[in-house]
């Protein structure tokens, strides 16, 4: 009867542990970030406004490689030009893999407002 318990018990427990994890690994690997324009992010691309490119880039390296098992770490992440605040605007940003491999990465505005711009990228 207490080895049954036992083994209840630390099955439980295991299955508890997975779950939190999971949830935590799904939480930190978005792909998605909201940014507020301000004097400082906002920049203007033809005519719009725009997202500045320095701080999509450094959005977007931050949150490429957030934990050793989600995506590969990239470093010296650019954008050619920022992100217009106009939803399904997109650029293209350029990163290196630890490696020395060239990766390119999509970024699209899913949401944009007066105030602010929903975007994400593809990993």
């Amino acid at each position: 009867m207490q080895r049954s318990k036992f083994l209840v018990g630390a099955v439980g427990g295991a299955a508890a542990v997975v779950a939190v994890g999971g949830i935590g690994t799904y939480l930190l690997s978005g792909t998605e970030s909201t940014t507020g324009l301000d004097d400082i992010s906002t920049v203007t691309v033809d005519g719009h406004r725009a997202l500045s490119g320095t701080v999509v880039a450094g959005r977007t390296e931050s949150k490429y490689h957030p934990l050793p098992w989600v995506g590969e770490k990239v470093t010296g992440v650019t954008c050619p030009t920022g992100l217009k605040a106009v939803a399904g605007a997109t650029v293209t940003c350029t990163g290196r893999t630890t490696g020395g491999k060239a990766v390119k990465i999509p970024v699209s505005v899913v949401k944009a407002t007066h105030s602010s711009v929903t975007w994400k990228f593809e990993r």
